[in-house]
């Protein structure tokens, strides 16, 4: 389990991720500033291993997830999905992940035909907001943390 603290001021925040122990397992950057909305996720010695950032020119909200320099994912919002948030995780082959459920309280699924891989769950942790991340074993935690990262992305911009 991860948990990922929620910000307080905006996308622009610096924080970490952290196990359940507290040990930072990954350090965040919030890019906000430059055009393309980035984050880039670094390991504990600093070294960047992933990045999501939104294309400039979609139908719909599109985040590029890459990871050790290759483009490994692109999270789309699925234009109409009544009832519930829909976002997919498309990956290079036939093995795409969705995510769904009321994303705006950070509890949703993510899923992989049919089958759960991962789930996303607000918690009051401390005085801080937080939400945590399971994830399936077997699964690449940096590929569904990135998701989920680029679903934050997505869902904090008012004008989409």
């Amino acid at each position: 389990m991860y948990l990922i603290k929620e910000r307080f001021f905006d996308i622009g925040d610096d924080y970490d991720i952290t196990d359940e122990a507290g040990r930072k397992v990954l350090h965040v950057d919030g890019k906000v500033l430059s055009l393309r909305n980035r984050l880039v996720i670094e390991d504990p010695s600093g070294r960047e291993v992933a990045s999501v950032h939104r294309h400039l020119v979609s139908i719909r909200p599109t985040y590029e997830v890459r990871i050790g320099g290759e483009k490994a994912a692109e999270v789309r919002k699925k234009l109409f999905t009544p009832f519930r948030e829909r976002f997919t995780i498309d990956v290079p082959g036939p093995d795409d992940l969705e995510m769904t459920g009321n994303l705006f309280d950070h509890e949703f699924v993510i899923e992989r035909g049919g089958r759960e891989v991962a789930a996303v769950s607000k918690r009051w942790v401390s005085i801080r907001d937080t939400y945590a991340v399971n994830i399936a074993p077997g699964e690449n935690d940096l590929l569904i943390l990135a998701g989920v990262l680029a679903l934050e992305l997505a869902l904090s911009r008012k004008d989409d």
